[in-house]
């Protein structure tokens, strides 16, 4: 079973998380941002990874720490849940439409990490939500998990619509990479560990 569970306490959030990389999709996420729950759930539904997340953060302040610390969690959870990658098929990639916006995503679980983030938005805000944040929380994300990860959104009008493509988009993307390829049985890579 492919499973981690990672517990992230800081003077600015508090975090219990538990993925289950072979899931159904199923979600309960409860960060105090409700824009930002709607992400999550999209996510796992799209990637079919199971995901329960507790947050306490510090919103007094906004909503930065709690978005940033819960992608570091979200991160560290996959690189557990990967484990030495064996037999996984390690890369995955992803366009997709949602209305007027595409968005492009594409993840090498490689160990290396870096984050290309190619997105505007023409909002600041959905709802009480700062768009600016979802970079942060992909770097986040990109750097715990050890992974590349590109999003570009060469076009999109409506900040909701690029938020939602592009969680979708990279969902979609992690979950060819973590799948399971019969016909690797090692480490996919020449140099034997990843």
């Amino acid at each position: 079973m492919r499973t981690a569970e990672i517990k992230r306490d800081t003077r600015e959030t508090q975090i219990h998380l538990t993925i289950n990389l072979d899931g159904t999709g199923q979600s309960s996420a409860s960060t105090g941002l409700g824009f930002f729950d709607h992400m999550l759930s999209l996510f796992s539904a799209h990637s079919k990874v199971d995901l329960s997340l507790e947050v306490r953060g510090d919103l007094e302040v906004d909503g930065h720490h709690t978005v940033e610390d819960v992608g570091i969690a979200l991160g560290q959870a996959f690189s557990k849940a990967l484990g030495d990658k064996k037999g996984i098929c390690r890369y995955g990639f992803f366009v997709l439409p949602m209305d007027e916006t595409l968005a492009e995503t594409a993840i090498d679980f490689s160990g290396r990490p870096f984050l290309v983030f190619n997105a505007t938005f023409p909002v600041e805000r959905a709802g009480n939500f700062d768009l600016e944040l979802i970079n942060e929380f992909w770097r986040g994300f990109s750097n715990a998990a050890a992974c590349n990860l590109h999003i570009n959104v060469p076009y999109g009008g409506n900040g909701h619509h690029i938020s939602e493509a592009i969680f979708k988009s990279v969902a979609r993307s992690i979950r060819a990479a973590v799948e399971k390829d019969p016909r690797q049985s090692g480490v996919p890579s020449t140099k034997g560990v990843l």
